[in-house]
């Protein structure tokens, strides 16, 4: 019966099997004539014979005798250069093994879920939604940031193929200037006053204040004028850049509980290939992805710690294996492209880049050809949100910040074009507030450097403090209502993109600092 329990079987209660003449009470005894026997076949037996026994048995002995290996306190390396010439000269210093940070952290349970290759069939499931068609002039974009203000201006010319980073070791440093003695000299040198300072300090303020218990932000609230849209994995990364703009992680600053909170978080969304944002709307899944690639990617960036490696390198991953034929990303894996989706993902493989982290080298080319693509009529030197609409000032500026890390010379006389065009025509105008454009325009001419950037940053560094709230529950936000996208995006998002262009002097280290230094040793003189 399958209910019936197996019969267990037991030495102790076993019985030889009866036979006609002999019963239950038979014993059995061993005479003591048997022992002789043995004790013949003992002598007997040749010497081989019975020292393969014998070494037989005491390896059976050795076998379950285990010996604890010794723990490895520290390693010693030594480092000598190699030459032919001179005597070398070593370089002792110890590796001590790192403590684990985060105890809460289920260091099993994460490293057993990451798999390669990266396996698309369950995310693809996931995104199972009907082919998004081209936005028309008369319907309402489907997300905070997938239509921008379209502007008209003059054709772009054919551009060109990948190059090589303007500045070779800029990537390495990508994020040294955000702390320390460094940070103050980037203050000074590209035009950030206490005012901008007093801005960001208040800004990081308020989004503490919105943090919730489990670590991450909501779009929504629980501040005035969230979002129409919840997408948490958004906004917990857009907070973390925030934050790591201005030198804060898990590991040091001023937030350093409110960091670790918010990436213990962000880690438990990852699922076994490296997708963060399952929880959110399929037109609003890939932009939370490409934040959090930035987000992870910067925070290892940083810290370097050992746990952060494996979770940055599988949202790098997912990056290069969901890059559509076009070359670009955009609402689902390997489906199409926009621009606006793309520079996030190419901000992520950057970041993970000059992390140290193993990224395709080819997915950058593709991103070249898909730019190419999108550049054409419209605006000057200007860049489409699609392939076949007009030029907007949003995604040019954009645009342009692309072609700069991927390795657009700074004597481009398109880009020089383009980002004069946003001093001449666009510059920062409160009554005009777009925080998106105003984010890309500042990033890209922040690089550029020179009188463009000067202009540009005498009134930024102006006219975003000044509409930056100064009291009330919401001091240190910034209100969405005026913005272009603000009531797609909500108080947090116009928070965070306003934060961004203040922390732009130290952020990101500069990709044409060779040309900077050159210039101001030129204004000594």
């Amino acid at each position: 019966m399958p209910n019936q329990a197996p019969r267990r079987f037991s030495f102790q209660n076993a019985k030889p099997p009866l036979t006609a003449d002999r019963d239950e009470t038979t014993e059995v005894r061993v005479s003591p004539y048997s022992f002789d026997r043995i004790k013949d076949y003992l002598l007997d037996a040749p010497a081989w014979l019975l020292s393969t026994v014998f070494h037989l048995i005491l390896l059976l002995v050795l076998a379950f005798i285990t010996i604890s290996p010794e723990t490895i306190d520290g390693i010693m390396l030594t480092i000598t250069p190699a030459s032919a010439q001179t005597k070398p000269e070593f370089v002792e210093f110890a590796l001590q093994p790192a403590p684990l940070l985060v105890e809460s952290l289920d260091q099993t349970d994460s490293n057993a879920s990451i798999e390669t290759p990266v396996d698309m069939a369950p995310v693809l499931e996931e995104f199972a939604i009907a082919q998004p068609q081209a936005f028309g002039s008369e319907l309402p974009p489907e997300n905070p940031f997938s239509q921008l203000p379209k502007t008209s201006g003059a054709s772009l010319g054919t551009l060109p193929k990948l190059g090589t980073m303007p500045n070779a070791s800029a990537a390495a440093l990508m994020f040294s200037g955000r702390t320390g003695k460094k940070k103050q000299e980037l203050l000074a040198k590209y035009g950030g006053t206490q005012v901008t300072e007093d801005a960001v300090a208040l800004g990081l303020a308020w989004l503490q204040r919105q943090q919730r218990t489990n670590g991450n932000w909501s779009l929504r609230g629980p501040y005035r004028d969230g979002s129409l849209m919840e997408n948490d994995t958004a906004a917990t990364a857009m907070a973390m850049i925030a934050f790591m703009g201005a030198g804060n992680t898990h590991r040091s600053g001023k937030y350093e509980r409110e960091m670790l909170r918010a990436a213990q978080w962000l880690v438990k969304q990852q699922n076994r290939v490296g997708f963060m944002a399952e929880r959110a709307n399929p037109h609003e899944k890939m932009y939370a992805q490409g934040l959090a690639t930035i987000a992870l990617c910067e925070l290892y960036g940083m810290t370097h710690d050992y746990w952060l490696q494996p979770y940055a390198q599988l949202a790098c991953d997912f990056a290069v294996d969901s890059q559509s034929p076009q070359g670009g990303w955009r609402y689902q894996p390997k489906f199409d492209s926009d621009t606006s989706v793309t520079g996030w993902f190419l901000m992520g493989l950057k970041s993970g880049e000059a992390a140290g982290l193993d990224v395709d080298r080819y997915v950058f080319m593709n991103i070249e050809t898909y730019l190419d693509s999108v550049g054409g009529s419209g605006y000057d030197q200007g860049y489409a949100y699609q392939v076949g609409e007009r030029a907007t000032r949003s995604m040019t500026a954009e645009g342009l910040l692309i072609r700069q890390y991927l390795g657009w010379q700074r004597n481009r006389p398109e880009m020089s074009h383009g980002l004069g065009g946003f001093v001449a025509r666009d510059p920062i105008d409160r009554r005009d507030m777009d925080v998106y454009y105003w984010y890309y325009a500042t990033q890209a001419l922040h690089h550029y450097g020179g009188p463009l950037w000067e202009e540009w940053n005498d009134k930024m560094r102006v006219e975003l403090p000044a509409i930056q709230e100064k009291g009330g529950p919401e001091k240190g936000s910034w209100s969405p209502v005026s913005d272009a996208w603000g009531a797609f995006g909500g108080r947090l998002y116009t928070t965070c993109f306003s934060l961004y262009s203040l922390e732009v002097y130290y952020r990101h280290m500069p990709l044409y600092a060779s040309h900077h230094l050159k210039a101001a040793e030129e204004d000594d003189k």
